[in-house]
């Protein structure tokens, strides 16, 4: 068996219809044993966001703001941009629409994850307070849950090295700065090895820099660049709706009936939702745990207000980027064309709508999204390594993880999609049946919290 297809055979292994089942409806389980109640407080989550209720003085590293944004550097990257072509690609336009609806089951996750990770955070070896589903399991289920715990971490660290957004930053970078769109395919492929190799040290070098620097740097550099980015990014795609306006209604229209067609790319329903909920994962994390190891450095001492921002996550990263992204590449309808795939779609996509201009838009976005993701991704894996192994030997860790990033320059885009999609669907096991066993414990925080701010 090559690499290749065993890196195939893991992700279709990992990703069984049971993943339906787990976040899906563990995140329907959720939006329905909280009676909808975080969503009725989504004014008061901005407010927390906005340091209306910061508490300065609580335990943890980062402001709420902070925690958000180092989450969304985590999730606002190549899963929005290029993780949605796939998505087109493989499953269709329908795929969209089952990752809008894992984004809004995805929402009440979030509120259940995050208020428990601040709810039964932990300390490392050094006695600095820490948060993450295996603080969640061995602090909120009890020791006999270990293994558990230590699965996560080990699976965690897996599924956070920075191959998705290295390989397709790599991409656009050569394609568009370097080789140029209409030099592709030129040239020798080790003249394409050593060239990605090079970028792949660069990108190596800045994520160093900061990745040195722990949770207070990441959140710091997180804070400034992710809401910029953003808003650039949801710039050019009104732009672009608002110049085919028209075609809007019948794109949103084409999203839906798609996604209940038995004749879909993917082979019916069944294949369009399971691709739509696997993107939608790998766009926002909702219940796959890595959102709760951000959350659970937010200074704090009441659980359901991190709940509550954390909750806002999903809705900015798949509601609004991730539509954005999908109305452009169906406006643009270079998806049909076939030959392309991941960020390269989503850049011939910019092209069309917004020529000349578009991609160098794009690749800016996609330069900051994809660094501070890897950045992100760099904090959680330390997370892992530091519960499985303490904090004496974290910049080991830290110097294989920026090695790694030599391997995803160079190695090709489906085994980065395998390895990644199946080390997520992994995560969310533990993740999900410990947010599940502790539910009591999150809708009694959120009763109580939510009688009192009623009282104010």
């Amino acid at each position: 068996m090559t690499f290749a297809e065993a890196t195939s055979a893991f992700a279709s292994y990992a990703w069984g219809p049971h993943m339906l089942f787990l976040l899906v409806g563990g995140g329907l389980f959720f939006l329905l044993y909280s009676g909808f109640a975080p969503f009725r407080y989504l004014k008061h989550a901005i407010n927390i966001l906005r340091g209306k209720y910061d508490e300065p003085n609580a335990e943890g590293q980062i402001s709420h703001l902070g925690a958000l944004s180092s989450a969304m550097a985590g999730t606002v990257g190549m899963g929005n941009i290029g993780g949605v072509a796939l998505a087109m690609v493989a499953g269709g336009p329908g795929a969209i629409f089952w990752m809008w609806v894992s984004a809004i089951v995805g929402m009440a996750t979030k509120f259940f994850t995050c208020t428990l990770a601040i709810m039964y955070r932990g300390h490392d070896d050094q006695g600095v307070v820490r948060g993450g589903p295996m603080y969640i399991i061995t602090e909120g289920l009890g020791p006999k849950w270990k293994p558990l715990a230590v699965f996560f971490a080990v699976v965690g660290m897996m599924g956070n090295f920075p191959l998705f957004n290295t390989n397709q930053l790599v991409t656009i970078v050569k394609e568009w700065v370097i080789l140029g769109p209409d030099n592709l395919g030129t040239g020798a492929a080790s003249d394409h090895f050593w060239l990605q190799l090079g970028l792949g040290a660069i990108i190596m070098l800045v994520v160093g820099s900061v990745v040195l620097g722990g949770i207070t740097r990441i959140a710091a550099v997180a804070t400034r660049a992710v809401p910029t980015m953003i808003l650039i990014y949801v710039g050019c795609a009104v732009y672009v709706i608002g110049s085919h306006l028209e075609q809007v209604p019948g794109y949103l229209a084409q999203i839906v009936t798609e996604a209940f067609s038995m004749k879909s790319v993917a082979g019916g329903i069944l294949g369009t939702l399971l691709i739509g909920v696997k993107r939608a994962a790998f766009s926002n994390e909702a219940g796959i745990g890595t959102e709760v190891m951000a959350h659970g450095s937010a200074k704090t001492a009441q659980p359901v207000k991190e709940g509550l921002v954390a909750m806002l996550g999903p809705a900015i990263d798949t509601l609004i980027v991730c539509t954005a992204t999908a109305l452009i590449i169906l406006i643009s309808g270079v998806w049909q064309q076939g030959g392309v795939d991941g960020i390269s779609l989503s850049s011939r996509a910019f092209d069309q709508t917004m020529p000349g201009v578009g991609p160098y838009l794009l690749l800016l976005c996609v330069v900051f999204f994809a660094i501070t993701t890897i950045i992100t991704q760099a904090f959680y894996g330390s997370q892992c390594f530091r519960f499985l192994c303490g904090s004496r030997y974290v910049p080991m860790y830290q110097t294989f993880f920026l090695l790694t990033i030599l391997f995803a320059a160079t190695t090709s885009l489906s085994n980065v999609v395998n390895l990644i999609d199946g080390a997520y669907a992994l995560m969310a096991i533990p993740t999900m049946i410990s947010a599940v066993l502790l539910a009591p414990k999150v809708k009694a925080a959120a009763k109580q919290y939510f009688a009192e701010l009623k009282q104010q």
